[in-house]
């Protein structure tokens, strides 16, 4: 928990407040009607109590720390991995009359040393700056002296190990968020199922109690895409799976915008290639392309002269292209996280949109692969050695500059980092800790990948499956492959046991531990298990050996 304050930025009273935000929504962005979650967002945080909002890229989630950053008074830090993104956003803010800056490693030393002396001064309304700045002492220093009105984390999802793009460097936002006194945090994202909620809420500290004496305020969007079609076409050997995908992309006039994601790069280039050979219009894009390549790229997609970009999942994140029609999916994705993420880039106009995984169980396999396990323990003992010698007591290993152990240890920074996260927490500094911390997050990594699998394999409608992912209650959409089979159950066909858990509902297993109830049909049962992951188990199994006890929800 964050430490209590005395501070009082914002003491008008609320009707003042919200008059405050409408005036500026009108006046700056030319928002006459703010809609119910922005407002009831930014009131809240207006107020001094940390939210989390899900809702989809494009939608407006931006405008809330836009506006309850300038109404609560001071200076607004938010924390983006997008330096396109923190540019545009800049740009809106620098249209509507206010002073925003950003730090990034290729601005000089001048330009960094005067926009810290900006923010200290009072002369900035919002800083940008990418997760890893966090660790520059001159950023600590300056939260410490002059720390921020609000808070804003795009894309807050990367905090957490169970969100479909986790990063390590993310892991230092919440150190440095769980610091400052009184300021109130809004985290952000487009999709977060129920566990990467409660683990934003965890690592982020947000659960200090506001003016009004609640704790922080989660608001989770409607997920439903009416416009979005969704299939699953099962292929038996590689050559046709890729003859689908061309299929697939070959089935849209030309000029159509899409989107292929693919596991690999390698897998990235061939498809890339194969429909440029087709005659259309692609192109690839991953993480090996240069910086400037890359936004080369985004930029020729955005504007329409690239019709199809062929990428693994390194593209997307903040991006918001209303007219793509389609998204095809050349292999099974890492989890269902990533892929209503990475298919709900589809129809945003509100158009008809189609997103098709082309499934073969053997791509399962390379999502295992991906799981992955622990580090090299040759690594690891580097990382303890550097860590000793520099210092670093145990229990602070979470607060190391990576970059001095990443050096120190004559380690690359992200094994570095990914051994520090596992460390810190654990009960004592050594290779066994590392390890078990490694094969128990492999274990639900796992899990995540069978998810996919049961997907794929269902014959219940799709959307609902996703929704029900997701802990939203759902309809058959009438318009997915499954459901234009015929055979999809209604809710009323379905017969819940009365005696059955609720979904979200705290559950305690003798064998798998501790874990969350994500969804209950008439004869099974999914768990969202702690150690272990996702678990499907069989109601008759559970009610005649009593396997899942209830238990008190945390608070």
């Amino acid at each position: 928990m964050r430490p209590p304050t005395d501070k009082t930025p914002v003491t008008r009273s609320r009707d003042d407040q919200t008059a405050d935000l409408d005036r500026l929504a009108e006046d700056a962005f030319g928002v006459s009607d703010l809609r119910p979650w922005q407002r009831e967002a930014a009131e809240a945080l207006v107020g001094g109590r940390d939210v989390v909002l899900i809702e989809g890229t494009g939608s407006g989630k931006s405008l809330v720390f836009w506006l309850a950053g300038r109404v609560r008074g001071g200076w607004t830090l938010v924390v983006s991995p997008l330096l396109a993104l923190q540019a545009d956003q800049r740009a809106h803010l620098e249209a509507a009359g206010m002073a925003a800056e950003r730090l990034a490693s290729e601005e000089s030393d001048a330009h960094r040393r005067r926009t810290l002396e900006r923010a200290a001064e009072g002369e900035l309304d919002h800083l940008f700056l990418a997760p890893e700045q966090l660790a520059r002492d001159d950023v600590a220093a300056l939260l410490e002296e002059h720390p921020p009105a609000l808070v804003a984390i795009d894309e807050a999802h990367c905090v957490s190990e169970w969100g479909h793009d986790f990063r390590p460097d993310y892991l230092r936002v919440g150190r440095a968020v769980c610091g400052l006194d009184g300021v109130p945090v809004l985290a952000l994202t487009a999709t977060a199922a129920p566990p990467v909620r409660a683990q934003i809420v965890e690592l982020l500290c947000l659960d200090e109690e506001g003016d009004d004496g609640e704790g922080p305020l989660e608001l989770v969007g409607d997920l439903t895409r009416d416009n979005l079609r969704l299939s699953v076409r099962h292929e038996s050997d590689e050559d046709q799976q890729r003859a689908r995908v061309e299929e697939l992309v070959l089935a849209h006039p030309a000029g159509t915008s899409g989107l292929v994601y693919c596991r690999t790069r390698r897998s990235a280039e061939e498809h890339a290639a194969a429909l440029v050979e087709a005659g259309r219009s692609a192109a690839h894009f991953h993480a090996g392309l240069g910086r400037r390549r890359k936004a080369e790229l985004q930029d020729e997609f955005l504007a329409g002269s690239v019709e199809v970009l062929v990428a693994t999942s390194a593209f997307g994140m903040g991006i918001d292209k209303p007219d793509v029609r389609f998204v095809v999916h050349a292999e099974a994705p890492a989890s269902l996280d990533a892929y209503v993420q990475e298919s709900g880039r589809a129809g945003r106009d509100g158009e008809p949109a189609e997103a098709t995984l082309v499934f073969r169980s053997e791509d399962l396999a390379l999502g295992r692969f991906f799981a992955g396990g622990a580090p090299k323990r040759r690594s690891v003992d580097r990382v303890l050695g550097a860590l000793q010698r520099l210092g670093v007591d145990p229990d602070e290993v979470g607060c190391a500059d990576p970059d001095a152990v990443a050096e120190a240890a004559e380690v690359g920074r992200a094994t570095t980092l990914r051994v520090l996260d596992l460390l810190d927490g654990a009960d004592a500094p050594t290779y066994a800790a590392v390890r078990d911390r490694a094969e128990a997050r492999s274990r639900v990594a796992r899990s995540r990948v069978e998810q996919v699998e049961e997907y794929a394999a269902t014959a219940r409608c799709r959307a609902e499956f996703l929704l029900s992912y997701f802990g939203q209650p759902a309809e058959p959409c009438g318009h997915c492959d499954s459901c234009e089979a015929g055979e999809v159950a209604t809710p009323a066909d379905v017969d819940v046991p009365a005696d059955a858990p609720e979904p979200q509902a705290p559950v305690d297993h003798p064998t798998f531990g501790a874990g969350v109830v994500t969804e209950v049909l008439e004869d099974r049962v999914t768990v969202l298990f702690d150690e272990v992951g996702y678990r499907t188990l069989a109601w008759e199994t559970v009610r005649e050996r009593g396997l899942l006890e209830p238990m008190a929800e945390a608070g």
